[in-house]
């Protein structure tokens, strides 16, 4: 089971080192619009629901590592109290009662949400039409990375807990 979280934060873990330069690019671009306001005084026709978009994909892609990591908000004041047991019960207890069932909620409505897009062929409402599906099936994407995830903090707090018993 060791080996199946490993793989999974491995995963993660290219997957947003993959990821996180595009914020480099969606501030390239940004760039670029200021410019052209700045020098042609209008700004490009792309650029806004391009970066809008860009931003959407970078955020919902880097949810898995920064749940790999840690970075996202945790109540743990009370669960610093309780002992390494007891944490890994809360944890196994909280991914599958709450997280879980929410990560399934996105994945199912998310594919609905996409499937929906890509069958009407949905498109911005700027002067240049850019898809929108591809950027709805980065929400199924994300939820999966994030289900993922979850399944190797749940190994790893019942592994908590086989040593504790083991102990």
């Amino acid at each position: 089971m060791n080996a199946i979280a490993k793989a999974i934060d491995a995963l993660n873990e290219g997957f947003g080192r993959l990821i996180a330069p595009l914020i480099a690019v969606i501030t390239l671009i940004v760039i670029y619009d200021i410019a052209m306001r700045f020098f042609i005084g209008r700004p490009s026709d792309w650029a806004f629901d391009t970066t809008k978009m860009l931003f959407g994909v970078h955020f919902m892609l880097m949810a898995a590592y920064g749940l790999r990591h840690h970075a996202h908000v945790e109540v743990d004041v009370l669960k610093r109290l309780l002992s390494r047991r007891k944490q890994a019960i809360l944890e196994i207890l909280g991914y599958l009662v709450f997280f879980v069932p929410f990560i399934w909620m996105l994945l199912t409505l998310g594919w609905d949400f996409f499937m929906r897009s890509f069958s009407r062929g949905e498109t911005t409402y700027g002067m240049v039409a850019i898809p929108v599906y591809p950027v709805k099936a980065v929400i199924v994407i994300a939820a999966f990375l994030i289900l993922l995830q979850a399944v190797a903090i749940v190994i790893r707090a019942i592994q908590q807990l086989r040593e504790e018993e083991a102990a």
